[in-house]
């Protein structure tokens, strides 16, 4: 599995922006929005239970990644089209801020390392990318447990401090000197 401090590969992926059929899909680079952090997020499969919990939680955060310079990009081994229909029919989807991006071809999840063998999906990942694609947090839970989406954001506010940051350390706190 790709780790801290080695780039994030670069791929071409289709991905769904819009719940109209008419504006739905786009090609996006992943090393896209040059210059800002970028977090990318794996689930398992669409139209499943503990993913759109996720998902819907990393929406309303968007804003809040966003006031960050950072772009969130969510991705799974779905089609464009499963994305679309599942945005389409689960409310708490139908307007996500960010691309549900395809990883049919599993191009990604096998250049990171987090395609599970067993089931063929992509595993419960989260990669934090710095502005130069360099990893810098890398998150993997079991294809049962939901991640924290507040966890991430928390951890992103820390590396972009460029300090040491203590344990449960919050935005705004001190940071770590050393004399």
């Amino acid at each position: 599995m790709l780790t801290i401090g080695q780039r994030f590969p670069q791929i071409m992926l289709k991905g769904v922006i819009s719940s109209d059929l008419q504006q739905a899909f786009t090609e996006l680079d992943t090393h896209h929005a040059q210059g800002k952090w970028k977090v990318f997020f794996f689930w398992p499969k669409d139209f499943t239970f503990v993913c759109p919990t996720e998902i819907a939680e990393f929406g309303r955060l968007n804003q809040e990644f966003s006031d960050r310079e950072t772009e969130v990009f969510g991705v799974s081994t779905d089609s464009e089209f499963v994305h679309l229909a599942w945005k389409q029919q689960k409310d708490e989807l139908r307007d996500l801020p960010f691309p549900m991006l395809s990883d049919i071809k599993r191009e990604l999840t096998q250049a990171l390392g987090i395609l599970d063998e067993q089931e063929g999906v992509a595993q419960r990942a989260t990669f934090i990318v710095d502005t130069q694609n360099i990893i810098r947090f890398v998150m993997v839970t079991d294809l049962n447990v939901g991640r924290n989406p507040k966890e991430v954001l928390r951890v992103l506010d820390a590396l972009q401090t460029d300090e040491l940051c203590p344990c449960n350390w919050q935005k705004g706190e001190k940071t770590i000197e050393i004399a």
